[in-house]
């Protein structure tokens, strides 16, 4: 019982200080870098760690269950795939097609909210034969409108990108040392409840300064999605060339 009580608090420490690799947090950050929800940015968060957990779980039980060995020319082009994520991503920020493409295919109250947290519209009607109209607003709690579901579709798939990446060395570390298959499958499920737990922390601090940013300076804001594009584009085109030159991929 001690044994599993260890396992268990060693995998959700772990999970929680993987999220904040590097590459984690720059990718999410393109992400939550449009949006001014602290809820809102959790739920990113949350996502991305599912996506995330769930390749994690499936490739990680193969390795740990049914000894699959990944060759390491597909563990490289795993990683490399990282990397290509994060510069589609940064380019997507600095062209606006994230904002475009939330404009055509997310929420409208998604996109309203994040502007205020509400929905003000009006309803015409008639009384005694004249036309007008009473503005009233509704108020938008849920993290789902707020974000809007391309958002969260953007953050379940890098979140899986990233698991296929990465799904292999934390296996493999698993099985150096814990040799039963039944705790190894259960340090990876609690490994990936610490990842979810810590995106979820990161996204929702992220937000604060974008918010607090967005009520004070329009301009400084679309300054912070620039630089998020910015520092995706780049940090994306260093981890292609690290692992096609100088791990010698290519």
């Amino acid at each position: 019982m001690t044994g599993l009580l260890g396992i268990v608090a060693v995998g959700f420490v772990l999970g929680m200080r993987h999220a904040c690799d590097a590459d984690h947090v720059v990718a999410v950050s393109t992400i939550v870098a449009r949006h001014r929800s602290i809820r809102g940015a959790a739920l990113v968060g949350a996502v991305w760690g599912v996506g995330h957990t769930l390749t994690i779980m499936v490739v990680g039980a193969a390795i740990i269950v049914f000894s699959v060995v990944i060759p390491p020319r597909l563990g490289l082009s795993l990683e490399m795939s990282v990397g290509v994520m994060l510069i589609v991503l940064g380019a997507m920020n600095l062209t606006g097609v994230t904002h475009r493409l939330f404009h055509r295919f997310g929420s409208i109250k998604g996109e309203l909210a994040d502007r205020g947290g509400s929905l003000l519209h009006s309803h015409p009607h008639s009384h005694g034969g004249t036309a007008h109209s009473h503005p009233h607003m509704h108020l938008l709690a849920s993290g789902h409108e707020m974000i809007g579901t391309i958002g969260l579709l953007r953050a379940l798939a890098v979140g899986i990108v990233h698991g296929l990446a990465g799904s292999a060395a934390v296996a493999l570390l698993v099985l150096s040392t814990i040799h039963d298959p039944r705790w190894a499958t259960i340090y990876l499920g609690v490994f990936g409840l610490g990842t979810i737990a810590g995106m979820m922390l990161i996204s929702a601090g992220m937000a604060v300064p974008l918010l607090v940013t967005a009520l004070r300076s329009p301009k400084l804001e679309q300054s912070l999605v620039l630089g998020s594009g910015l520092i995706s584009l780049a940090f994306g085109i260093f981890i292609v060339v690290r692992i096609g030159f100088w791990d010698r991929l290519f």
